[in-house]
């Protein structure tokens, strides 16, 4: 599995990991603010942007797809930083590498088993768009409109609507992210990982909550916290720059 990845920047390596719908531009805010100090490396995972499609898609699966882009880079030691479900890929990744980890940044994941099926109308309007010959984006969004009633969500997830050889389409694997949702909202408990780990939540946000830090503090025993007020699930998105100085700080506390 050969990812697709941008790198920018010189110094320790940290790994970009972005979630579902996603690619590695997702991150772009983080990237710009962390390259003048740092290597970013940020990853399109398998299924989505320009990596490679597959009916597999465990969070063992993406975690050794982003290691093995690690080693292909001769990278001993990095960081990884991983938002919603590349925050799972990230803390699934501390069970293959934790010796080589120097930090663990989640923001708003929790490593736990959604019960919760929060995508079934963006499922249905990416559907929706399959449905139709589209020969632009302006095109897609109608059809897109019909089952996702947000702008935001819709132009969020047009940035994965580009042009191929065979006409215009999703970038991710849409029958392979359907098939695997049931995994993609579970996970399997990672052994403790005691390296300096910080998890952070968007106020506003349902995917950490105060039932979750059991879990939490049992697989990520050293883990910090920090909330960053007046946002949602887009933390980083809505307040980059606060959450860019979270996140530095974090980094330099060495």
């Amino acid at each position: 599995m050969n990812l697709h990845y941008q790198t920018d920047g010189q110094g320790e390596t940290i790994i970009l990991i972005h979630g579902l719908f996603g690619s590695a531009d997702n991150l772009g805010l983080l990237a710009r603010s962390l390259k003048n100090q740092y290597k970013v490396i940020s990853v399109d995972l398998r299924n989505h942007g320009r990596s490679p499609h597959s009916d597999t898609f465990t969070y063992q699966d993406m975690a050794a797809d982003v290691l093995e882009v690690i080693d292909q880079c001769d990278i001993e030691r990095f960081s990884l930083i991983g938002h919603s479900m590349g925050g799972k890929v990230a803390m699934a990744l501390t069970e293959l590498a934790a010796p080589r980890l120097n930090h663990l940044i989640v923001l708003d994941m929790a490593p736990v088993h959604y019960q919760v099926h929060r995508h079934e109308n963006v499922f249905a309007g990416l559907q929706e768009v399959a449905k139709h010959t589209v020969s632009s984006r302006s095109e897609a969004e109608h059809y897109l409109a019909r089952h996702v009633q947000e702008p935001g969500v819709r132009q969020f997830l047009l940035k994965s609507f580009a042009k191929t050889d065979t006409g215009y389409g999703w970038r991710f694997n849409v029958d392979g992210l359907i098939a695997n949702y049931g995994t993609i909202m579970g996970w399997h408990d990672v052994p403790p990982f005691s390296g300096k780990t910080l998890f952070i939540k968007g106020q506003n946000s349902e995917y950490i909550q105060t039932e979750h830090r059991a879990a939490i503090a049992r697989q990520f025993p050293s883990a910090k916290a920090h909330m960053v007020a007046n946002t949602g699930h887009w933390l980083h998105a809505e307040k980059p720059d606060i959450v860019s100085r979270v996140i530095l700080n974090f980094l330099q506390a060495d």
